[in-house]
């Protein structure tokens, strides 16, 4: 006989290894930063190629040798499946290029305050586009996140448009994946097949002479040394590893616990930018990173309080 605290404790265990396998995953999102930037003597639009065919390597395995052809034989087998994955593909490529651009380019910080601020573009997203309402807190929330851009831009003497793409495009995305019906490990692999004849193509420009990258430079970069291109190869699976951890983690715990956790994530490219980058942290970054935490802040009590309600109303 399972008695109850058995039940009990197994649930705690659970969750207990959902939170770990949350906080590995923004650990190696955050990280990455400092992988990317090793990676500066690639053109981005080259890394990025790199990064969707041997995530497609990657999730191509781990589908297939998990027996779920038939998941993905029967989206591709739909137009409306397709036209969905065609335009998350396009966000998801154009999110991964801005960041690994940011990075290389000494904007880092700029990638974090993307990060930080999708959760809010995606609320407003929800409202503009699915009809979801705010509550005070949320309303609150998104004032002080657009009043720390606003300050940014004037400081600055001009808007945070990587910060704004990155969020924006992630933000999309997110909007795109909420409805479609497939596992994440299932549309992504169909989202960088998708995207893989784009990156063959032009790496195969690149390696040809046929055309330079966007800097005028002549020839890939892979096979050009060892460590390079192994790096290369291995961003598929620094890709596809955490996305496999945050789906095991989305199983076991509570979404509001997987989204604080999540934070993690751009407060690491904040550090990292700052700390180990030497990227110049002004005043006005000061108060707009302020104005971006208090918001976050709220906006994550707030999504606590609702989720208790929840549960609340549920009943035993």
């Amino acid at each position: 006989m399972v008695r109850a605290s058995d039940k009990g404790s197994g649930c705690v265990t659970e969750a207990r290894k959902g939170v770990l396998a949350m906080v590995a995953t923004a650990t190696i999102w955050g990280l990455s930063t400092i992988y990317y930037k090793a990676l500066s003597n690639v053109p981005p639009i080259e890394v990025l190629s790199h990064r969707t065919l041997w995530s497609a390597v990657f999730f191509g395995i781990v589908v297939f040798s998990q027996g779920r052809g038939t998941e993905v034989r029967a989206a591709l087998g739909s137009r409306r499946y397709l036209a969905m994955l065609a335009a998350s593909s396009l966000m998801v490529a154009a999110n991964w290029a801005l960041f690994i651009q940011a990075v290389q380019t000494g904007h880092a910080l700029q990638s974090s305050l993307g990060y930080y601020i999708f959760p809010l573009f995606a609320v407003a997203l929800g409202y503009l586009v699915l009809g979801e309402r705010f509550t005070r807190l949320q309303s609150v929330a998104i004032g002080l996140a657009s009043a720390g851009v606003v300050l940014l831009t004037y400081g600055l003497g001009a808007p945070p448009w990587t910060a704004i793409a990155i969020a924006a495009t992630f933000a999309f995305y997110g909007l795109i994946k909420n409805r479609l019906p497939l596992g994440p490990v299932v549309s992504v692999f169909l989202e960088t097949l998708l995207l893989t004849p784009l990156a063959l193509i032009w790496l195969w420009g690149m390696h040809s002479g046929s055309w330079t990258d966007l800097g005028g430079r002549i020839g890939g970069m892979f096979g050009k040394d060892f460590l390079t291109s192994a790096m290369l190869v291995f961003s598929g699976i620094l890709t596809g590893g955490p996305l496999i951890l945050f789906s095991y983690a989305a199983r076991r715990i509570p979404y509001a616990t997987l989204g604080l956790v999540q934070y993690l994530n751009p407060t690491l490219q904040f550090l990292v930018a700052v700390a180990v980058f030497g990227e110049h942290f002004t005043l006005w970054h000061g108060v707009t990173f302020a104005l971006i935490w208090t918001a976050l802040a709220l906006y994550s009590s707030e999504t606590l309080r609702q989720q208790r309600m929840v549960v609340s109303q549920a009943g035993p």
